[in-house]
């Protein structure tokens, strides 16, 4: 099975991040307009956590918080579960279903190169059984 590598070769290592000083509404709105789950918290050149739809679910409507005076850093995932580009593909779908998560910074030493989600896993699955099945089907067929 493939790494977490070839996943950002094919993906990019780009990720949208925003400061820990971000009002959650604005987070949300940013969210919004990139149609993402997730956004990775930076500070300067420094990897601060992770801000989810279920960070601001959780922390924010549930204890009645308002998002335009909440900051990103107040409800933050600050350590949330990482992986490096040479984990397995399998690596990260054992630790999405152990963590119930569905994003999966991507480290290499202490600089942040990349985000998996569980899309990105799902999708690679599929190009790799798919390529498989191709190759399996001239095989037989000697095509």
């Amino acid at each position: 099975m493939g790494t977490v590598r070839h996943i950002l070769q094919k993906k990019g290592h780009g990720v949208l991040s925003i400061n820990p000083s971000t009002t959650v509404y604005y987070a949300l709105e940013y969210m919004v307009e990139k149609n993402v789950g997730a956004l990775l918290v930076t500070d300067g050149e420094r990897f601060a956590g992770i801000f989810t739809e279920r960070d601001y679910a959780r922390k924010v409507i549930l204890r009645g918080k308002a998002s335009k005076e909440t900051l990103v850093r107040e409800i933050m995932s600050e350590h949330p579960v990482t992986v490096t580009p040479d984990d397995t593909v399998e690596d990260c779908m054992k630790l999405m279903t152990q963590k119930y998560i569905r994003h999966l910074p991507v480290m290499e030493g202490n600089r942040l190169v990349g985000l998996v989600s569980i899309g990105d896993i799902v999708k690679y699955i599929i190009e790799d059984q798919k390529f498989i099945i191709d190759n399996l089907e001239h095989y037989i067929t000697g095509q």
